[in-house]
């Protein structure tokens, strides 16, 4: 097992719960934290809460580092409108997010990594910042030297999950295009997502 796997499924045992939904999480089997303290239950605090809240939000979308995690925060108090709902667009809006989200890889590690070897175009010029925020009506194709890839290939034909509807991907062509904006009810989390705790951990 690689480490980026070991790490994935620790942030599953850590959590308790499982993140992305996949069928070989070790939480399917053993629903408690890892360590011989890991089945003591205590009542979680109003931080205790918050901080789950944010531990799941981050560790979703790649264990996105405390840093980064915080100038998205930052980014969705300074826009107008709701901060919780900004704040998942700014997480969606995420390269690595789009490419797992249309289905080009199988986890958001997986995607981060595709990103980072350079395999994608956005809007036909190469883009391998994971972190780079895709825009309305942005073009996103695998590079034509990528499109045979067996981990392109193993994610695209995937029945897992579905190509959220604020996206829109030809899966033969291996080209998708950002739709629009999502709001939290767009985006097919496998677990409850509470952006409105992260806000309120940040604005303590």
């Amino acid at each position: 097992m690689t480490k980026r796997a070991e790490s994935k499924y620790k942030i599953n045992r850590r959590l308790g719960i499982n993140l992305w939904g996949r069928p070989k999480s070790p939480v399917n089997k053993r629903e408690y934290g890892p360590g011989q303290h890991g089945q003591r239950r205590k009542k979680p605090t109003d931080f205790g809460t918050q901080l789950m809240a944010k531990q799941k939000l981050k560790g979703y979308y790649g264990n996105i580092s405390e840093k980064q995690f915080r100038k998205y925060y930052e980014e969705a108090v300074r826009r107008k409108g709701d901060t919780s709902e900004n704040l998942i667009e700014i997480l969606e809006r995420r390269l690595d997010a789009v490419t797992y989200r249309l289905k080009f890889a199988v986890t958001p590690f997986a995607a981060r990594q595709f990103v980072s070897h350079g395999h994608l175009l956005v809007n036909g010029k190469r883009v391998n910042i994971p972190s780079y925020l895709v825009k309305d009506n942005d073009t996103i194709e695998v590079k034509e030297k990528s499109k045979q890839l067996a981990v392109v290939l193993d994610a695209t034909q995937s029945s897992e999950r579905d190509v959220p509807e604020y996206l829109e991907v030809d899966h033969r062509a291996m080209k998708g295009r950002f739709a629009r904006a999502p709001k939290l009810s767009d985006v097919p989390y496998p677990v409850q997502m509470e952006p409105n705790l992260v806000v309120e951990f940040y604005s303590r």
